[in-house]
């Protein structure tokens, strides 16, 4: 876990220099309308996969999304936010048991690759913890795809895997966020 936190420590603080020293650099050329920073706030609805499909029919999340306009055809993202994964009581011949929900922070860094000027392609890398259970960290790796409209609108469909310590599962989100510029 120590190393998880190093390495996210580090990530941002990599992050932060980028887009702060970027944001600073262009800041005497263009004007606050023009400004590459966008903030996306996000609903996600997610269907679970792999080892977690037994247990869970269901996932919902939310996450906030910093977005930094390199061009009009590249975007760099940070997520992060939480997924909850609703757990289905099990039953063992008469007796039913009962299991918490599972809850998942992921702190994500990725890219964004527009094919047109709404139509892009995403990827994002990261890690997931786990807030409760065992407590683990996973890596999160996850392509997508998606529309973002000029008005805010960002709706996306993606692949995320969560892998780590013998135990992996993923899911199938739906992501329906509104973005605005900073």
């Amino acid at each position: 876990m120590k190393n998880s936190t190093r390495w996210i420590a580090s990530a941002a603080t990599v992050v932060a220099i980028f887009f702060g020293s970027h944001v600073m650099a262009q800041s005497s050329n263009t004007s606050s309308t023009d400004n590459p920073l966008r903030l996306g706030i996000g609903i996600e609805g997610a269907v679970p996969t792999g080892s977690l499909s037994n247990a869970s029919n269901f996932a919902l999340g939310g996450t906030v999304r910093l977005q930094y306009e390199a061009s009009p055809s590249l975007a760099f993202t940070l997520t992060s936010g939480y997924y909850n994964f609703f757990i289905k009581d099990q039953t063992n011949g008469t007796t039913t048991l009962k299991f918490d929900n599972l809850g998942v922070i992921p702190v994500k860094a990725g890219l964004k690759a527009f094919a047109t000027s709404n139509i892009y392609f995403s990827g994002e890398a990261g890690v997931g913890i786990e807030t409760n259970y065992a407590k683990n960290t996973k890596l999160i790796l996850s392509p997508g795809i998606g529309y973002a409209s000029a008005s805010g609108l960002d709706i996306g469909v993606r692949y995320e895997n969560l892998s780590g310590q013998n135990n992996n599962y993923g899911m199938v989100a739906l992501r329906i966020a509104y973005g605005f510029k900073l």
